[in-house]
Formats: C-alpha cells, structure tokens, sequence
C-alpha cells in the first residue's frame, strides 16, 4: 500500500524550486503512520480535481488550498509523537511561506504588466499586423512558431500560446486541419523558449531564485531548447497546405502609453537582474521596483490625459492588479503547502532515494519531464528542489528544460495547451496533439542529446 501511494505521489510531484533541502529541514518520517498515508491520499484526490478541472470547472485553486489546510493539520497531529515536532513545523511553514512570498511578489508584477500592455492594444495591434500581410499558412505556421518561442521567455506561455492562436483563428479558421498543426507548434515553441530563461516559466523561476542557476547560466538551455522546438515542427510542417488565405484588412492600434510600458517592463527585468547579480538581493525585490515605475507611469497617463475621461477611466492601475491570474496565484501556494507538508512527513526522503539514487539524476529527470505531460511541471518542480538532491549545474539545466517542455507530449501537460484547446472552437483536441506526440518526442529526446553535447 504504502509503495504504491509513494508511487502515485512521484507522479504527482513534479515541478516547483525551492531554496533550503527538504533533508536540511528535517522532517518526521512518519511515511507508515495511518494519518500520513491519509495525507498523501487527500494531496492525491485533490490534484485529481485540478487535472479535471477542464471538465468539471472547479478552479484548481480551490482543492489544492483545502487539501494543504488538511495535511498540515494532519502534520500537526503526527509532530505530537515526535519530541521536535513543533520546531520542525515552524521551520517548515516558515520556508514554505517564504518561497510562497518571493513568488507571489515576482509573478504578481509581472502578471500585472502583461495585463497593462494588453489593455492598450499591444498584443492586439501585433496580431492585426500579422493577419493583414497576407503569408500563406505554411509561412504563417512558421512566424507564429518563432514569434512564440521568442515572446515566451519573456511572457509567459500562456499569453504567448492565446496571441498566437487568436492570429491562427484570424487566418485560418476555414482550414481545421492548419488550426490543429498550428495550435500544436505554437503550444511547442512557447514551452521551449519558456525553458531557456528564468523569466520564461514557472519552473525556471523558481529554479533561479533557488540559487541552483544563476541568472544568464540559463541561456546555455537556448539550442537544445530551440531543437525542442525545430525537429517537431520541420516534421508537422509537410503537413500545412502551401495555399495563401485571403488577407484580411484590419487595424489595431496601441493606445497611448503601450510602447512606454513594454520599455518599463524590460527596464522592469533588468532591475530585477541587477538585483540579482550585483546587490545579491532577491530578484522579487527588483520586480517590486519595477512594478513601481508603472505605478508611476499611470499617474502620469491620468495627469497627462485630464481632458481625456476616456483614457483616464480606461487605465486604472489597480484594475490591473485586480485582473491578475489569482486562480493561479493561491493555486501556487495550495501546492507548495502540500507537497511542504507531505515533505515534512517524510514522502519526499523517500521519492529522492527512489529516484536520485536509485536510478541516477539523468534518469530521474528524464521521467521527471515525461511526468510533466500528465501533471502539471509545478509540484513536480516544487518536489525536486525540496528534495533538493546531489546535482551540478548540467543536471539542473536538464531537469528545468525537461519539465519545461515535456508538457508539450500531450494538449493537457501545459497551460498553453489547455487553453488553445478552449480557444480553437473544437479543431483542436487533446487527440488532434496526441496524433503527433511522437514527434515532439523527438525533439524531446533531441533537445537532452543537443544538451549533453553543449553543456555535458
């Protein structure tokens, strides 16, 4: 019973970074006691509901917030046992709630600033400028593809994946089959240009303020992750029809303050990066500076556009605040309160012998990217850097970009894949991306080889 929930509890864990080893902190090493199996069976219940979440439109944060209240009352039941329980509690939930805190702050401004630039039209006007110069569907599969792997590292892949499609739909909305090619390119090429910056995902944030990777070390991951993209979409790319749609005529433009907040938002990314490396401070302090210049750039806007109610009504900085993806957010710390707490239990010890040392870390976060396909790459990312196991810098490039883009296998195993599948109005389906996971296998396994030979 016990290998068996063990097992279903690696699947479940696969993606978020933390700073301080799960071994360091200690934990209780009550894997056998009845409430701790009780434990790992809610987390699992509860991330059942968040990969359901398609279906039954629970938001994710919702059972993953409730099971981490649960495991940590069970953990405060089994510290009782144990003669340093309660300090260990308290140095758990301290590190947890401090690798909750630096996330919250670095993704919140960033959310923040995606939300202004797409309040003035800045992804809409490129998306009109895309639809008017008239390519021909394989040269658009092309652009959208790039442009998504190059937006990517600086967005996040979920609004890369939704600008990009919304200029396939434009285009292509007479060719299903192109759609469902194009959709699968770009869900690729977002999650692979996401994987070679820090800024790019989840995973790789966290993996930077972890200290594991510094800054521009992540760059090396830019060729294996631009092979991750390439092999599969060369092969998809016999597939689109050389045929030239009718160009439409459309324009969009930025309104006023767009171009000035995407310079904000790079001087935004630079601070945060100097913060980084040359104070040695948190990168979410430079980001709260950065979110600051906006702060001051919309009292502007207002001051400067007094006669103009309608610019003046439009941009409200907190709207943009209140806007931000808070689902995702608070989803964010259900799982890192879960897996902290099954962690404090034991079941990470665990997992990391089985994995690291049972199979080697090359193995292990080969699986670790093939797991991210079924889960989400967060918790298991959040595991493997609570585990914090033995590694050097090559192997914790290849654990980043595997979980990074191994969710491209399946439709399901990303944000950006979930969310195309809404958006494309039934052309493309989880089986539609299936008929061609083997060729993103490819460049699956091409990436990890391409990797061994630049960084190994």
């Amino acid at each position: 019973m016990k290998n068996t929930l063990i097992s279903l509890l690696l699947l479940l864990t696969v993606a978020l970074p933390v700073e301080a080893s799960e071994g360091a902190m200690g934990h209780l090493d009550m894997t056998t006691a009845t409430l701790g199996i009780v434990a790992l069976v809610i987390f699992i219940l509860a991330y059942g509901l968040v990969i359901a979440e398609e279906f039954i439109h629970l938001r994710k944060s919702k059972p993953v917030i409730f099971a981490a209240a649960i495991i940590w009352i069970l953990v405060a039941l089994l510290a009782k046992g144990s003669p340093h329980g309660a300090a260990l509690i308290e140095q758990a939930i301290n590190h947890n709630l401090l690798e909750y805190g630096a996330l919250l702050l670095f993704l919140l401004t960033a959310m923040v600033y995606v939300n202004a630039m797409t309040e003035r039209n800045v992804f809409e006007a490129l998306r009109a400028w895309l639809v008017k110069r008239g390519y021909s569907y394989r040269k658009l599969f092309w652009i959208t593809g790039f442009l998504a792997f190059f937006i990517s590292p600086v967005a996040d892949n979920l609004t890369t994946a939704l600008l990009m499609g919304a200029v396939v739909l434009a285009v292509g909305a007479e060719k299903p089959e192109f759609v469902a090619l194009s959709f699968i390119n770009i869900v690729v090429a977002a999650n692979a240009g996401g994987a070679f910056s820090p800024f790019g995902d989840i995973t790789t944030l966290m993996v930077w303020q972890s200290g594991h990777i510094d800054f521009f070390g992540f760059f090396a991951l830019f060729v294996p992750s631009l092979v991750n993209f390439i092999v599969p979409a060369a092969i998809m790319s016999f597939a689109i029809p050389n045929e030239t749609p009718a160009a439409a005529d459309e324009g969009v433009s930025i309104k006023q303050g767009g171009l000035v907040i995407c310079l904000l938002f790079m001087c935004t990314i630079v601070t945060a990066v100097s913060f980084e490396q040359v104070l040695h401070l948190p990168p979410f302090l430079g980001m709260m500076m950065g979110l600051s210049y906006l702060f001051f750039f919309s009292y502007y806007l207002k001051l400067k556009s007094h006669n103009d109610s309608d610019v003046v009504s439009e941009f409200n900085i907190f709207n943009k605040v209140a806007r931000a993806e808070w689902d995702t957010l608070l989803f964010f710390f259900g799982v890192i309160f879960c897996v902290g707490g099954l962690g404090t239990i034991g079941y990470l010890a665990y997992v990391s012998h089985f994995l690291y040392e049972g199979l080697g870390a090359t193995n292990a976060n080969i699986i670790a990217g093939v797991l991210s396909a079924v889960v989400d790459n967060i918790p298991v990312m959040f595991a493997i850097l609570t585990m914090n196991p033995e590694m050097d810098t090559y192997q914790w490039l290849l654990v980043t970009m595997t979980a990074g883009v191994g969710g491209s296998l399946l439709s399901v195993g990303s944000a950006a894949g979930v969310a195309l599948m809404g958006q494309s109005k039934g052309m493309y389906t989880f089986f539609s991306h299936m008929k061609w996971s083997w060729a993103i296998a490819l460049g699956y396994a091409a990436s990890i080889y391409v990797h061994y030979l630049i960084n190994g």
